[in-house]
């Protein structure tokens, strides 16, 4: 063999050697996508009905969230009536009530000072007839 066929030799014994150090990596490159092409199946599996769960829930939340409106529209409603009441309340018998609440106070004070005055004559008459 002469000089030139053993470094052919040498060459081609390093290159093999270089594709099988090449291949492992490669080989456990390929494992690798296979067990991620697995694990992206099986999320694709599992999120169906995650997904599935999540739209009938949020469509139970929009069927409480209308009733929740419908409650607040009746509520403001009712808020409003009452206003309008108590309006209406106050103009009709706000002012007689609060005339007849004067008179009666008057009329309880007027009273007591005609009491206050008698009894005054009736104790003055007493100590008249013991002197």
């Amino acid at each position: 063999m002469s000089a030139g066929q053993i470094a052919a030799l040498i060459a081609a014994i390093a290159f093999v050697v270089l594709v099988v150090l090449l291949a492992i990596p490669l080989l456990k490159l390929g494992r690798t996508l296979d067990e991620a092409t697995v694990a992206i199946r099986k999320a694709h599996e599992s999120s169906t009905p995650l997904l599935t769960d999540a739209h009938t829930t949020l469509t139970s939340v929009n069927t409480q969230l209308e009733r929740v409106d419908g409650i607040t529209s009746s509520a403001k409603t009712v808020t409003s009536n009452v206003s309008v009441l108590t309006s209406l309340f106050t103009a009709t018998l706000g002012g007689p009530l609060v005339r007849a609440a004067a008179f009666s106070y008057g009329l309880n004070k007027a009273l007591k000072a005609r009491r206050g005055a008698k009894d005054a004559g009736q104790h003055s008459k007493r100590r008249g007839r013991r002197k």
